[in-house]
């Protein structure tokens, strides 16, 4: 049985990496699609496969920073499915790196806006959506920078996942009554393009991998497995969480 069969939902940070891994998995778990990013390209890619593959999937482009495209993902999928239950709010970017005396105001607030802020507005409208539906399963993509460790010259990035943690608490309490669970996702290294800009040397990258109990990074598809039980009934007892799916990064010291 289909773990997400005639559910709705959306996934951000749709065209690569893990938006790109989970939005293939749910539609192949039954959902119906909205996906978004900035590249038409990709998305277009993206959603012609997953047709292909016998699945409903709709496209669109835009900055997650606006309201206007959080307002529109909530738009498209009512205006053409009826019904909102699930949404992975997963874009985000490491932003400006470096020693934080260095780093930019524009810099720090771009990543707050990207990372947090766009989390808060794609809520926003998600949230009386979902109220409408019957309830439904809000996910955040953070991290365990910020969290479980504190990594140098990260100051803006781990701020801002941070924050999704206190929001996605915030929103739990709120609107748990009303069948509406919050969770946020804490990847450890992955393996996505996001995630090499960070280690760009052999040697870097073996470094990293080390950091980690399994002694490597993940594939995106794993991490997109842990979103589909959060999104499923699978985890239906399960709301206001920092989850933890991090190769063990948090508690290695080996």
């Amino acid at each position: 049985m289909n773990k997400l069969q005639d559910k709705v939902a959306i996934v951000t940070g749709a065209s690569s990496g893990i938006g790109y891994e989970t939005a293939l998995l749910f539609a192949r778990q039954g959902a119906k699609l909205i996906v978004s990013a900035r590249r038409q390209k990709e998305l277009d890619e993206l959603v012609s496969k997953i047709t292909k593959a016998g699945g409903t999937a709709l496209a669109v482009v835009g900055d997650i920073k606006k309201e206007a495209t959080a307002k529109a993902l909530v738009e498209v999928a009512i205006s053409n499915f009826g019904e909102l239950h699930i949404a992975f709010n997963n874009a985000g970017w490491m932003g400006e790196m470096g020693p934080t005396p260095d780093v930019s105001l524009a810099g720090f607030e771009e990543t707050i806006a990207t990372n947090l802020t766009a989390a808060f507005l794609g809520a926003k409208f998600q949230i009386p959506a979902m109220l409408e539906s019957g309830g439904g399963s809000i996910i955040f993509t953070s991290t365990f920078v910020g969290y479980t460790a504190g990594m140098p010259g990260m100051a803006a990035y781990a701020a801002a996942k941070s924050g999704l943690i206190g929001l996605t608490q915030a929103l739990a309490a709120e609107f748990g009554p009303q069948k509406i669970r919050v969770n946020a996702l804490l990847p450890g290294g992955v393996n996505t393009p996001m995630g090499r800009s960070a280690a760009e040397t052999p040697e870097a990258m073996e470094f990293v991998k080390g950091l980690h109990a399994l002694k490597r990074t993940a594939e995106p598809e794993e991490i997109a497995q842990s979103a589909l039980y959060l999104a499923s009934d699978a985890s239906s007892f399960t709301t206001g969480t920092a989850m933890l799916v991090d190769g063990g990064v948090s508690i290695n010291r080996t």
